[in-house]
This record gives C-alpha cells, structure tokens and sequence, in this order.
C-alpha cells in the first residue's frame, strides 16, 4: 500500500477524530450528548485500526481485524499502550452492544480520559510519519489549537 493510501486514510481519520474532540467539550448532562460522543468514538475507532491497516500494509504487514492491527501497531512502536488500545476496542465493542445508561456513562468516561488522548496520540505518529515522507499534514485539535 502506498504513503498516498495512508495520507488519504490519516486525513478521514483527523475529520473523525476532531469532531469526536468537539463532541467532549459539550456538557455531558444530557444523555443525548454521552451518545452522540459514544457514536463518534465508534466510528473514530473504526477509522483508526483501518489506519493502522494502511500503515501496516505500506510496512508489509497484513493484518485484517482490528485485534490484529492493534497487536502489529503495538510491535513497531506506532502504538505506546498496546492493553489501554486493546480495552479501547472492548469499550467500542461494548458500546456497540450496551442499553444500559451507568455502562454508557462509564464508557463516556473513559474515552474522555483515556481513549480520546490515545487516538491522538495516534495521529501525531502517523502525522509524524506523513512529515517524513516528504506529506505536510495538519494537526488540528478542538478549539483552534494546532499541534
């Protein structure tokens, strides 16, 4: 797979992942906001293990799951926490699959504190990686902020 492939993919990823931030700076007393956030972090991580895909298959690596993306990323160094992105894609998966408001609000929780901030961390190695292949990606977080 070609840098082309990987930017293409970085750049829906970086779509997904800054309205997913946008979403975390709502007030989440309504269930309606935990949701929405819940939603978009499904989809985010979806995005992120086909990113991994991408960049793997460009390494010559074939991985065809998200456990199994996550598994490589791990083992090249794209990945610092390889159990806190595995609970990642149990939460995705959970969520996918929960009804039930406290389950909701406690996966609310942990992707504000822990997932969001990894799947950022993932986007500043591929942007890193971008950079060295000649890419200029942006990095835009939230608020305006530009890393």
């Amino acid at each position: 797979m070609s840098t082309n492939r990987v930017s293409e993919k970085y750049r829906d990823y970086q779509k997904a992942l800054r309205r997913l931030g946008e979403s975390l700076t709502i007030d989440p007393d309504q269930d309606i906001v935990v949701d929405g956030v819940i939603q978009r972090f499904e989809f985010t991580f979806e995005l992120s293990w086909k990113l991994m895909q991408a960049y793997l298959a460009r390494e010559g690596f074939e991985v065809n799951s998200p456990w199994s993306a996550i598994r490589e990323a791990f083992s090249v160094g794209l990945l610092d926490d390889g159990d806190g992105w595995i609970d990642m894609m149990l939460d995705q998966n959970r969520a996918s699959h929960t009804y039930d408001e406290q389950t909701a609000r406690d996966i609310y929780q942990r992707i504000k504190e822990s997932h969001y901030p990894k799947l950022c961390d993932l986007e500043t190695k591929i942007a890193g990686f971008l950079k060295q292949e000649g890419r200029e990606p942006r990095i835009d977080r939230p608020g305006g902020t530009e890393s």
